[in-house]
């Protein structure tokens, strides 16, 4: 059994409402799609449960703007974050991609994470013949990223899918000056010094950074890593 971790980013035409709202501003910070179902008599209905980080009010006013959402329930988690329960029409835009892997045996593994550009990160799971296939039959207007393929084991998926490409960068320039080094070898001022800006701003980048990676990890490995559980399974990218 493989997976595949993938990064698909689709044009504006091609979006949701809601995804255009994502890349066209600024007010969700983080979303990810924890489950669906799609029903009625030609697939047409869908029941979908979001998690997201957003200023409430403005993504309230955009939801409600949609055509396709027949109904939706909110509920609050803390200021700064959510659930959506929503029920829409299944719309052709997205009918089209989707039909890249409807008829094949595979399953998609929640969650499946938005960024900042709208662009979403999933997980596959299948025979190999039948991840390839679905990659070829993709729109051609989708830009598609291969993050990694290999066996599948629930302890696989990438840690950084919910980061920014500039929390990326600051993980990766901490790491190259050796701010996570034991004992430390540089502080923030390297780290900003590489990233062109200020220590404090650094300094936050790597803070959400560290945030959601742990935050993540926590989630993909439940009671087990709470356990104690230590056992490690490495990406293999090439297979």
């Amino acid at each position: 059994m493989k997976y595949l971790d993938v990064r698909l980013r689709q044009p504006d035409w091609m979006l949701h409402p809601m995804q255009l709202f994502i890349r066209e501003g600024d007010a969700v910070r983080y979303e990810e799609l924890r489950t669906w179902n799609i029903l009625g008599p030609e697939g047409d209905r869908e029941y979908e449960l979001f998690y997201a980080e957003a200023d409430r009010e403005a993504y309230v006013d955009a939801i409600e703007a949609v055509d396709s959402v027949r109904w939706y329930d909110l509920t609050p988690i803390d200021d700064d974050s959510f659930y959506v329960y929503i029920c829409q029409e299944t719309r052709e835009e997205d009918v089209r991609w989707r039909q890249s892997f409807a008829a094949l045996d595979l399953v998609v593994v929640p969650p499946v994470i938005y960024d900042s550009e709208a662009a979403f990160y999933m997980t596959v799971v299948g025979a190999g013949e039948d991840l390839q296939a679905m990659l070829e039959g993709l729109p051609d207007e989708i830009d598609v990223t291969v993050r990694a393929i290999g066996e599948y084991d629930r302890r696989h998926a990438p840690l950084t899918g919910g980061l920014t490409e500039r929390q990326l960068e600051a993980v990766a320039a901490a790491v190259e000056v050796g701010y996570y080094a034991v004992p430390r070898e540089a502080g923030l001022e390297a780290v900003a010094e590489r990233l062109n800006c200020a220590a404090s701003t650094a300094g936050t980048l790597l803070q959400k950074a560290q945030a959601r990676v742990m935050q993540r990890l926590v989630r993909q490995r439940g009671r087990g890593l709470l356990e104690g559980e230590t056992n490690a399974t490495a990406l293999d990218a090439g297979k």
